[in-house]
């Protein structure tokens, strides 16, 4: 019986040194949600209490719905729109949240496929900065994982990093799984910015920050999601080693 691979901790110094800028940008990929929440007057759990019963029983449904035409609709105007520099994302985005704010919570729920698959859109341009091809399937499905994550207005510790590394064969069953898998948790996100949009007009100066925010942290986050690939890629290190260093150095 082969004897099992023991994986050396890291202790290369520039492999050191990328995982700490890796676990510093994620731990404060957050902040420009959070100083949005603070000019909002809440908390993540307030705001989800302001929606509408069947708005919060509904939204996983039309959360996977929108990561369903999302997942499609960003691959396909990769042919027609090049990739745009991060701040051009935020601009589109809290334009997109400030029309859909503007007309209060039915506008808001009309525009959250749009900024879905913006975000979307976003990630794959990072794969792409990071060497990785986004037309790839592979690369598709960890375009999508990175909404994994816990959110910008949530604590997250680094462990949502470790669901992130779950891989899967390429199928439409393996897409919709992960799908199943991750609304949820993006849904509990997108129900913090679908209720601070929820009052008219004054919706629409919400929206806008909240929109700029949270494409700020998934940028962020998909620039700690394939950075770590590269780094794996490019140092020829194990992926899984890496991500347990990154784990650690997060949740100090």
């Amino acid at each position: 019986m082969p004897m099992p691979e023991i994986l050396l901790p890291v202790t290369d110094p520039a492999t050191v040194e990328a995982l700490n800028a890796l676990a510093k940008r994620h731990r404060s990929a957050a902040g420009p949600a959070m100083q949005v929440l603070g000019y909002l007057g809440g908390s993540a759990e307030t705001l989800l209490g302001k929606l509408p019963s069947p708005v919060r029983g509904g939204l996983e449904d039309a959360t996977a719905r929108a990561l369903e035409i999302a997942f499609g609709a960003a691959e396909r105007s990769r042919g027609l729109v090049e990739d745009r520099p991060d701040w051009v994302n935020r601009t589109l985005a809290s334009a997109m949240g400030a029309a859909g704010g503007f007309a209060g919570l039915p506008g808001a729920l009309a525009e959250l496929p749009f900024t879905v698959t913006l975000l979307m859109r976003a990630i794959q341009g990072i794969a792409a900065e990071h060497g990785f091809d986004p037309a790839s399937d592979e690369v598709r499905l960890e375009c999508l994982r990175v909404f994994a994550s816990a959110g910008p207005l949530s604590k997250d510790d680094g462990t949502d990093m470790a669901f992130m590394a779950t891989r899967v064969t390429v199928t439409g069953a393996s897409l919709q799984g992960l799908i199943a898998r991750v609304a949820p948790k993006l849904a509990a996100v997108l129900g913090q910015k679908l209720a601070a949009q929820a009052a008219p007009v004054l919706g629409a100066i919400a929206g806008a920050g909240i929109n700029f925010a949270f494409t700020s942290y998934y940028q962020e986050i998909a620039r700690v999601h394939f950075g770590l690939k590269r780094l794996a890629r490019d140092t020829d290190r194990d992926e899984g080693l890496l991500r347990e260093e990154l784990i650690a150095r997060i949740a100090r």
